[in-house]
């Protein structure tokens, strides 16, 4: 006997998609009154100008939420991937509670394979990684470049102080886009470019926006850039009319979302 069809079941259907009440936990960074980043946690209601069907669940609904500001970039396509957000992060939890659309992962320590793929395997969005550039250089940055290609990576990053001769090695042994940092606008870009280099990384601190805008009348609209934002919405914006094309993103540390909770779950005693 065939299966009667059975009604559909819209309440028991919407338990885990957004609905009239549902809401999420935004975990951000803002200035406070003395200009000191300090953590806000935000319930957030999605605001839906188009329906979009959205997945969520009780235990997942804290979300580490790159600034809306971001989307107002352009974005790089990478393989197919448009990509507007960068999570400057190690953090394998902060990366897999994130909203970003990559991650970028460089750190101040000797790049090493096995944080690479660490962070390779437990993120699900695109990961750029860090091979060098100050203290390791030369054949280790270019091999740590291929292998880095090789277990995953969708581009590698290099530092400021990378040579060009180093970038010109290693744009010959792999097929990820070379991202190289800019932090001043002493900093040779036309020559990264000519060694290789795919997209530019401007890291500049207060003065990013400046750079940027100086680097874009230079190479015109054809080079990707990527930059930091800075702490607020609106030094995002301004980078981004800048020039910029993707924003990099510095989140909370865990330590102070967990501080953070722990104000809130006191004062539920």
């Amino acid at each position: 006997m065939p299966n009667k069809e059975q009604p559909f079941d819209r309440k028991d259907f919407m338990t885990n998609f957004t609905d009239k009440n549902y809401t999420y936990e935004s975990v951000q960074t803002e200035l406070d009154e003395t200009n000191h980043s300090k953590v806000v946690i935000k319930n957030v209601k999605p605001q839906i100008r188009k329906h979009v069907p959205e997945y969520a669940s009780e235990l997942r609904k804290r979300i580490v939420e790159v600034p809306e500001e971001i989307y107002e970039a352009s974005g790089i396509r990478v393989f197919g991937h448009r990509i507007k957000s960068l999570l400057f992060s190690t953090d394998v939890a902060v990366i897999r509670n994130s909203n970003a659309q990559s991650v970028i992962a460089v750190y101040p320590f000797t790049p090493q394979l096995t944080i690479t793929q660490s962070i390779i395997n437990s993120s699900s969005v695109p990961v750029f990684t860090g091979v060098g550039g100050g203290t390791t250089t030369g054949d280790r940055s270019v091999n740590l470049a291929f292998q880095s290609e090789q277990a995953g990576a969708f581009g590698v990053v290099v530092n400021s102080p990378m040579a060009n001769e180093v970038i010109s090695q290693i744009a010959m042994v792999v097929d990820v886009p070379i991202i190289a940092t800019i932090s001043s606008d002493k900093d040779d870009f036309i020559g990264k470019l000519n060694a290789g280099a795919n997209m530019l990384n401007v890291s500049g601190g207060a003065h990013t926006a400046e750079i940027v805008k100086m680097i874009r009348q230079k190479v015109g609209d054809v080079v990707p850039i990527i930059a930091t934002g800075g702490p607020t919405g609106s030094t995002i914006l301004e980078t981004i009319h800048a020039g910029a094309n993707a924003i990099t993103y510095t989140p909370p540390t865990s330590a102070d979302i967990f501080a953070e909770l722990m104000v809130k779950y006191r004062e539920n005693i």
